[in-house]
């Protein structure tokens, strides 16, 4: 789910021209914290994911199938 979440957020970035140390200024975090959030492999919490979805503008939707 994460690697789906990363490839969805870093194709928002790339739209917007949003470089790594511009992200991490919108998430108010360190360029470190953004490439951990950044990895797939690298656990993060929902409340990440939202706050990530936020700093592009746009929204997290969690579904159950």
């Amino acid at each position: 789910a994460k690697r789906v979440f990363v490839y969805q957020l870093e194709k928002e970035m790339k739209k917007q021209k949003i470089d790594k140390s511009d992200f991490a200024i919108r998430l108010e975090t360190s360029r470190s914290a953004v490439d951990r959030i950044l990895d797939p492999e690298s656990p993060s919490t929902l409340m990440t994911f939202a706050k990530a979805a936020n700093a592009v503008g746009k929204h997290l939707k969690i579904s159950l199938a």
